[in-house]
């Protein structure tokens, strides 16, 4: 992302857990079931190890009176000592009853976790989708694309995986300790002591390194990010990394992305290996621990011989979920990242809409803007107060310099952006008292670069009109001039479009999103650059069908060609993002100026493109 949003300070923890909660919200009840089943399962294995240490205390152990009277009541459930004695399978019996109801539960927590978790991150990735789709423009210029991508894949996998298994091992580990302290200080306080008296280092160990992971997470994500941006880019830019010979360059240019990318996950990676040793170590010295308080009671005969095997179980049964505890916490940070970042999308500005009820959309196409003036940043204005009326069914071109803001005028026509100043009519209705949906429906525009998906050629012109017939679409292709070329194809219109269109010509893309338009049926047609592709004859065609249309929409077509311009009802210039002159082609032809200079290096560049032509038809005839 950008350095606008790098800048930010480190999220609250509480804002957090408050996006956590708010991004499992339809799921949450599937959530308290997956933990419900968590405590059962957990209680339920502690009563395994219960079931022996009674066994052997009570009825194997020369020394019954000493048993505790947790363990009679174990014995006395399944019929007394003397029953027990007798049938030996029956502790067995309960052990694989208790080991099954465990099992239910614990099947019941993954199935409830796992169905949650899913349905959360299709709800994230449709939040996302929506967000990224209704983003105010400004906002979304400032994004970076990579780094985007990364955060509607990879972030949301990050979360999808933490609250599907890391937030219930967490709880699966609390449950363990909170259900095994009590048994164990019930049986005896000494060995319950040296069962516990680590957790706390080992748990203030891994709140440390949570603290440390976090901090690596991010700019590893980050790094990840910009790594992804480079693919992408060169993905996209294939065809003019060869055409200019540049892939050596490229690599090179990768190169650093991907080393730091490298260099921050074996740093990661290095801080975990130190954790899982260090944390080992602490582990087993909590084992130690009970084996040597434990046979020192053991020898004094303070403690039975069931007891203790209840305690060295039961460490190993809660010291495993509690030691991963500390890599789900490292996932914590993982995850906390990645929600933040995505929280940071979703909280973005979207397009603003109208706060009262929407004007009705006029059927008159007259065009008014008045006294825009823009900057996409404060030192770089763009437009500065431009006055300009097109009446109704009127066709105007407007040309001038790049950068001069031509197609910036098209952006605030359809409030891809709003003006610093000023503000623009259709109708003469303030276009931002209008429904952006509405407002785009009766504004059809071709832009400079056209873009195509991945479909096929009827699907993309269909865009426009969804439910149009095929013969509307013909027409329509017919009248952009790409019809004949659509039925050379072998699949004709249901011919598959490649990437962005790379598997057709430029002109061929540019005629179809001009079908597009045309499909539509616009009140305002706006041609942005967008016959620059053409030959000339294509475009003498496309210009001819679009003057048999004169009178049936407004008609705006931005050009650097001028011979694209001589047909238009009027003729505006722009210089410096300001309107230095209007006309028609004869009168600004005739007149000193910007447009006449243009028009004499054109004239004199096609006049020297024909003289070779020329003296070759003279010489063949």
């Amino acid at each position: 992302m950008s350095d606008h949003h790098d800048s930010k300070p480190t999220p609250s923890r509480s804002r957090i857990f408050r996006g956590m909660w708010s991004l499992m919200e339809g799921d949450r009840l599937r959530y308290g079931l997956a933990l419900a089943s968590l405590l059962a399962a957990a209680g339920m294995l502690y009563l395994v190890p219960l079931v022996p240490q009674a066994v052997i205390d009570v009825v194997l152990g020369g020394e019954p009176e000493k048993a505790s009277g947790l363990s009679w009541q174990v014995v006395d459930l399944l019929g007394g000592r003397e029953r027990v004695a007798d049938a030996l399978w029956l502790p067995l019996l309960l052990i694989t009853a208790i080991a099954t109801v465990a099992g239910v539960f614990t099947y019941g927590r993954q199935r409830w976790s796992a169905i949650a978790s899913q349905n959360t991150a299709r709800r994230i990735r449709d939040r996302l989708q929506d967000r990224i789709q209704r983003l105010d423009m400004r906002s979304y210029d400032r994004l970076d694309r990579g780094d985007l991508l990364q955060r509607c894949t990879s972030d949301v996998d990050t979360t999808q995986v933490f609250l599907s298994t890391q937030v219930v091992e967490v709880g699966r580990a609390i449950v363990m300790l909170a259900v095994a302290i009590p048994i164990m200080f019930v049986i005896d306080w000494r060995m319950a002591t040296a069962a516990v008296w680590l957790l706390p280092l080992i748990t203030g160990f891994s709140f440390f390194y949570f603290k440390k992971v976090r901090a690596l997470f991010k700019d590893k994500d980050e790094a990840e990010g910009r790594l992804t941006a480079a693919v992408n880019d060169n993905l996209v830019g294939i065809r003019v990394v060869r055409a200019f010979n540049r892939q050596d360059h490229e690599i090179e240019r990768f190169r650093p992305r991907n080393d730091d990318h490298r260099r921050l996950d074996a740093r990661l990676y290095t801080v975990f290996s130190t954790f899982w040793s260090l944390s080992d170590l602490l582990c087993f010295m909590q084992q130690a621990s009970v084996v040597l308080v434990g046979a020192w009671l053991l020898a004094d005969g303070r403690i039975l011989v069931g007891e203790f095997y209840f305690f060295f179980a039961a460490v190993g049964m809660y010291l495993w979920p509690v030691r991963m505890a500390g890599r789900i916490v490292a996932e914590f940070g993982k995850a906390t990242v990645a929600i933040d970042r995505i929280e940071e999308i979703l909280e973005l500005p979207v397009e603003t809409e109208v706060e009262s009820e929407p004007e009705r959309i006029p059927d008159d196409g007259s065009i008014s803007f008045r006294g825009i003036g823009f900057a996409h940043t404060p030192d770089q204005p763009v437009l500065d107060g431009i006055d300009l009326e097109i009446a109704d069914g009127e066709t105007v071109a407007i040309v001038g310099p790049s950068g001069c803001g031509k197609s910036t005028l098209v952006q605030l026509l359809l409030r891809f952006y709003e003006p610093d100043t000023g503000h623009v009519e259709i109708g003469g209705v303030d276009i931002r008292t209008l429904d952006r949906h509405d407002l785009r429906t009766r504004v059809a525009t071709v832009l400079q670069q056209p873009f195509l998906f991945s479909r096929t050629i009827r699907e993309n012109i269909l865009l426009a009109d969804p439910g149009a017939d095929h013969a509307s679409i013909e027409i329509a292709a017919g009248e952009a001039c790409i019809h004949d070329s659509i039925q050379r194809f072998d699949s004709g219109y249901e011919t598959m479009v490649g990437e962005r269109g790379l598997t057709l010509s430029g002109g061929q893309r540019q005629r179809i999103a001009i079908a597009q338009a045309l499909l539509q049926k616009p009140s305002i047609l706006v041609l942005d650059d967008a016959l620059s592709a053409v030959d000339t004859g294509t475009e003498r065609s496309i210009l001819e069908a679009i003057r048999s249309r004169r009178g049936r929409h407004t008609t705006v077509v931005i050009a650097h060609r001028l011979s694209t311009l001589r047909e238009a009802d009027r003729i505006v210039v722009m210089s410096g993002g300001r309107i230095e002159a209007s006309g028609t082609h004869a009168e600004l032809r005739d007149r000193p100026g910007l447009y006449r200079r243009l028009w004499d290096i054109q004239s004199s560049l096609e006049a020297d493109d024909d003289r070779p032509l020329r003296r070759g038809e003279e010489a063949s005839s």
